[in-house]
């Protein structure tokens, strides 16, 4: 199909929409993009935003718990959020934290907000995502699902890095996929256990 000047697949296995290879955007098309982003770790508007997901990770989270913000931007702000209410967080962004250590081992807990939609490789980031838990770790993510609007009049798929559009039945079978629970505490909130 075809929507926003770009071609799209719609996979029948797991329901990911994702844009067709010729029309990903490069890396430099991604970080100028990514750069106007204007998210501020002081800003209270975005903060309230993120507790979206954080508070429900949080509640499931026991005082100490280590993880990793996958993804965490120009501002990270998150990772900030939960170092602060007692659980450390490290980041890592292959643009603005590309520091390949926090990928070398495992955390209690990783969080990826705004992110998956980015997603070149889904399977491969995917799998890495999970990778990264220890056992009984969780896996918190935070974007905006396609429900019945249509691609062309849907306004996330509007952006030229967002190249990888998820329905709740792929969440469902990214959860067969790597043997996790799976909460969905709200519509933009999905959280993983393995």
């Amino acid at each position: 199909m075809t929507a926003h000047d770009r071609t799209w697949w719609d996979c029948a296995t797991c329901g990911l929409v994702g844009v067709d290879s010729d029309d990903l955007p490069d890396a430099a098309e991604e970080r100028a993009r990514y750069e106007t982003h204007e998210n501020d770790p002081d800003d209270p508007g975005y903060r309230a935003f993120l507790d979206r997901v954080a508070l429900p990770l949080i509640a499931r989270l026991d005082v100490g718990m280590e993880g990793l913000d996958v993804g965490s931007g120009p501002g990270p702000t998150l990772s900030r959020m939960l170092t602060e209410r007692g659980f450390p967080t490290r980041i890592w962004d292959p643009f603005f934290a590309p520091d390949p250590a926090p990928l070398g081992r495992t955390w209690d807990f990783v969080t990826c907000t705004e992110t998956v939609e980015h997603f070149h490789q889904p399977a491969r980031d995917w799998a890495r995502l999970f990778c990264l838990l220890r056992p009984g770790g969780w896996l918190a993510v935070m974007t905006e699902p396609l429900g019945d609007t249509a691609l062309a009049e849907w306004w996330y798929a509007r952006d030229p890095t967002h190249v990888s559009l998820y329905r709740d039945e792929t969440f469902a079978w990214i959860a067969d996929r790597f043997g996790a629970e799976l909460e969905r505490p709200a519509r933009t909130v999905v959280i993983y256990r393995v």
